[in-house]
């Protein structure tokens, strides 16, 4: 009995391992097919995920780094340009005065190398005279000392040439203080008004003549005074930039003393030679802005004296450049004069016609365009541009 119990147990575990084993068979198999079932629907959707594998490697591609230095902007200090001296300014002074000047000296020539000078060719020779806008006294007077010398010393062409040209420079009159007073005295600027009627070129003059003392190695201060005029401190603050020169300037509008003023204290400060004050075309007529004019002067001569007034004339407007100069010299002490756009005109005269009505001399001259057209008048180059001598 008991044999028998021991064999059924047996038995029964080995049914029950055999049932375990299909079992779990049979999961596999199930798993089997489903994980083929799964992929042939992902094949059929093409979406079968590739086998993985490491990625590979790629050279990095080479960048070049820039330099720091080349990615920051170029600053560079302005090119500061270096005027034309002296020397070269007089050599064109005579080239373009022969130009345009020596119509007049070939006429008169022609003139007085007649065989016979009668009273009509006396009187020829008058109106070439005034036509140049030498002015009526002049012109008798150098008629007069003409008629004389040549009566005595005889006539010729040879020798009308050469009393024509020591009368014309003694009428021109070498013997005038043509020189600046720039130069820095007592701890303190020479200061310099310019001053003149609108259109004559006065702020291009101011930076001309900047550029004239900067070839000299002077120290120079630029005051921008015009403030009625919107670019008038503009163009005097450029031309200031070209030679390194500072330029003082207030708002538009603002007052022109003030302006005048605080150029001149930061000239003291600055240990500046000269300052050159640019004021405002004042129109002959309007006796308000006269009197502002004589008001700049004065609120400047309150740190340093004014050494020069410049004033500044269109030599192509003959008779109405010698109004406007005695009218400015009614207002302030004009000390010289400044003749702009001499070569653009073939009346000369003016040089002898305005010094005779001011008694100040010409001492400087306008002859074109450029920066550098700006030269000292030099009475000899003056007198042989008038005879056609370059």
């Amino acid at each position: 009995m008991g044999e028998f119990l021991y064999l059924a147990i047996a038995i029964a575990v080995l049914l029950v391992a055999v049932v375990a084993g299909l079992v779990t068979s049979g999961v596999r198999r199930s798993r089997a097919r489903l994980e083929r079932g799964r992929q042939d629907r992902d094949a059929a959707a093409g979406t079968i995920a590739p086998e993985r594998t490491a990625p590979e490697r790629t050279a990095e591609p080479e960048v070049d780094t820039p330099d720091l230095d080349e990615l920051a902007p170029e600053v560079r200090a302005p090119e500061v340009e270096r005027p034309e001296g002296t020397a070269g300014r007089l050599v064109r002074l005579r080239q373009r005065l022969s130009r345009s000047q020596g119509t007049l000296g070939r006429g008169l020539l022609a003139l007085l190398s007649r065989d016979r000078l009668d009273e009509d060719t006396w009187e020829e020779i008058e109106d070439t005279l005034l036509t140049a806008d030498i002015g009526v006294g002049p012109t008798q007077e150098l008629v007069e000392r003409l008629r004389t010398r040549l009566r005595v010393e005889g006539a010729g062409a040879a020798r009308a040439r050469e009393v024509l040209r020591e009368e014309l420079l003694t009428l021109v009159d070498p013997a005038m203080d043509r020189g600046l007073a720039v130069n820095r005295a007592d701890g303190r600027p020479a200061v310099v008004l310019m001053v003149g009627v609108n259109g004559t070129g006065k702020t291009t003059t101011v930076g001309k003549l900047a550029r004239v003392l900067v070839a000299q190695d002077k120290q120079v201060v630029l005051g921008a005074a015009d403030t009625f005029r919107a670019a008038a401190a503009e163009q005097l603050s450029t031309w200031g930039e070209r030679v390194g020169v500072a330029t003082v300037r207030g708002p538009e509008g603002s007052d022109p003393a003030s302006v005048a003023f605080e150029a001149v204290r930061a000239g003291a400060e600055q240990e500046a030679d000269v300052v050159l004050v640019d004021t405002a075309g004042r129109l002959q007529n309007k006796a308000g802005l006269m009197d502002e004019l004589g008001k700049v002067k004065r609120v400047v001569e309150k740190q340093a004296p004014v050494t020069e007034v410049l004033l500044v004339l269109d030599a192509t407007t003959g008779q109405n450049g010698m109004t406007q100069a005695r009218v400015f010299s009614e207002v302030v002490d004009v000390t010289g004069i400044v003749l702009t756009k001499l070569d653009g005109s073939a009346k000369g005269g003016i040089v002898v016609a305005v010094q005779r009505a001011l008694g100040v001399p010409v001492k400087l001259v306008g002859l074109g365009e450029g920066a550098d057209d700006l030269a000292p008048f030099d009475p000899d180059a003056f007198v042989d541009a008038l005879l056609g001598d370059s």
